[in-house]
């Protein structure tokens, strides 16, 4: 199989930390964001939405990186990331669409501002989105630090797809400046997920920031 992505991409790595967890080879092709590579027809052609990562199993070419996940999971037998009951499913399933419709566009804001510009070259952070991501941080992050309260990970109390889901949204946590002080059970948490063999495989090199002229 092919994966279309790019190292520094957390819904790419969300689909790397699940291909090591389960010992999946991935023939790994860089799309290079930083030259607008996503944009070109020729990429288009494999996903008109422009984005990474891209599976291409023998032709089957799939986007979106959960659905991603969830393919690989269900085409590893024996695997434990996804439950095979449909009351677990949905529990993990949950936590799925909810990290891709409020926590991972609230940490998305600040990994642009914070970090993307920087690496790019693209000027200093806007104040007004600055402080557009806190707002949406303050507004989710409590969510999640509730729910781990007595809890070592997420879902179904064993590691699933919905911990690398969220984990690889906090991937850039550091030097996007996510504002976790006060959020102790998601940092325990998040170092729970960081201490995994996965996480430690799957960790992308990370270059200078972009000179500025």
């Amino acid at each position: 199989m092919k994966l279309y992505f790019h190292p520094l991409s957390g819904n790419s790595r969300r689909v790397l930390l699940v291909a090591a967890h389960l010992d999946i080879p991935l023939e790994r092709i860089l799309v290079d964001l930083t030259t607008g590579k996503q944009r070109e027809v020729s990429y288009l052609g494999i996903n008109p939405n422009g984005r990474v990562p891209v599976l291409d199993d023998g032709g089957f070419v799939l986007w979106e990186s959960r659905a991603i996940m969830v393919y690989l999971a269900e085409k590893t037998p024996g695997q434990t990331l996804l439950p095979t009951d449909a009351q677990g499913r949905a529990d993990v399933n949950r936590w799925l669409f909810w990290c891709s419709s409020h926590m991972a566009p609230a940490n998305t804001v600040l990994v642009q501002e914070n970090f993307v510009k920087q690496r790019t070259g693209r000027g200093p952070p806007d104040p007004v989105e600055v402080a557009r991501g806190e707002a949406l941080f303050a507004q989710t992050a409590p969510v999640l630090d509730s729910h781990l309260a007595g809890r070592t990970w997420v879902a179904q109390e064993r590691l699933t797809l919905a911990d690398f889901s969220l984990a690889a949204s906090f991937a850039l946590a550091g030097p996007a400046r996510l504002p976790l002080e006060g959020y102790a059970n998601l940092r325990a948490w998040l170092g729970r997920v960081q201490e995994l063999e996965a996480w430690q495989r799957t960790a992308p090199p990370m270059p200078p920031p972009a000179a500025r002229s």
